[in-house]
């Protein structure tokens, strides 16, 4: 894998060891998802800023979500090169990693090492497990986050990043989130420009906006348990421009107003008000990609129908302005 120009240390090109921490039940995803945005700066730059490298305790093949094994390219215990990144993949197994006692050694011994140390989606688990979070800041997929909090309570766990950086020790959110983390990191490296090659090549945003609360809440909306309130939701869903209010999703939901707003946040976590808010914005969002729709008519088409009332939605809920966000858009599609 080769790529760009690295900086010099001591006079001679540096490249950059990245290491993925991997153990039986990982996500395929975690895997190779960040490993390809640092092949990708590789093929960007035309040198070899990064080696890339997918280490096992012992170096045998681990099994995936997929079913399908991931063969490691080096044992952890074998490597001598110093290592630059070292990143723990997340996946089903986390909670037996996290109590294998040799791999949680190693772990602890090579991020002393390592110039920084990160976990991509519930791989946060073993950071945490190894000691690595203690009297950290961290995140990790928002499903889990309340059991990372629940079993590590040295850990102060924010759910709604999409990655966090405490020091030299780094944290992602759910799986997608882990080539968020590392586009971060190649910037970090080797600077905007690279990075937004990267993320042009991989067909992403440099810097995805707003946190995992814009999906978590969303999903859970989206997976109530009950068919009466999907399809309350589904309705609301097909039809933002209108005027929804608790009467209205009730109604759709053939139940009263009262036993409805209960059952909704009961299945949901948030109330009806919360809801019809979020996907209204989930929806402007992508309409302000469009460079050509005026903010009026966005915040028409999504029921918000004023300028002040979408601004108002976009600050509280994002911490940026319509208009921010449609700036950090654009540049993210031109030099």
């Amino acid at each position: 894998m080769n790529g760009p120009v690295s900086p010099l240390v001591d006079g001679r090109q540096e490249t950059r060891f990245v290491v993925m921490l991997v153990y039986p039940g990982v996500m395929a995803m975690d895997v190779y998802g960040p490993l390809e945005a640092f092949a990708m700066a590789n093929s960007s730059a035309g040198r070899p800023l990064y080696r890339v490298a997918i280490a096992s305790l012992d170096g045998s093949p681990v099994a995936t979500s997929l079913g399908v094994p991931i063969a490691a390219s080096i044992a952890a215990r074998e490597i001598l090169d110093p290592i630059d990144t070292l990143l723990v993949a997340g996946g089903g197994g986390h909670a037996e990693a996290g109590n294998d006692p040799a791999l949680l050694s190693w772990l602890r011994a090579a991020s002393l090492e390592a110039r920084r140390t990160g976990s991509i989606c519930t791989g946060a688990f073993v950071l945490a497990a190894a000691g690595l979070l203690d009297g950290r800041r961290a995140t990790t997929h928002w499903a889990t986050a309340s059991e990372l909090a629940q079993h590590f309570p040295e850990v102060e766990v924010d759910l709604d990043p999409i990655f966090v950086r405490d020091g030299s020790v780094y944290t992602s959110a759910g799986v997608t989130a882990g080539i968020d983390l590392a586009l971060a990191l190649i910037e970090e490296d080797q600077g905007r420009e690279l990075a937004l090659k990267v993320a042009r090549g991989l067909v992403l945003y440099l810097k995805r906006q707003g946190g995992q609360s814009q999906f978590s809440h969303h999903l859970q909306a989206q997976l109530a348990a009950s068919q009466p309130v999907r399809l309350a939701q589904e309705w609301a869903l097909d039809n933002m421009a209108a005027e929804i209010d608790v009467g209205t999703l009730a109604e759709r939901a053939c139940m009263s107003e009262r036993t409805f707003r209960r059952t909704f946040v009961g299945q949901t976590g948030e109330t009806p008000r919360d809801f019809v808010e979020r996907i209204r914005l989930d929806a402007a969002r992508g309409l302000l990609e469009d460079m050509e729709l005026p903010v009026q008519a966005i915040a028409t088409r999504c029921g918000f129908v004023t300028v002040d009332n979408l601004r108002r939605a976009f600050v509280r809920r994002l911490g940026i302005t319509p208009q921010q966000y449609r700036e950090r858009f654009a540049s993210s599609l031109t030099d």
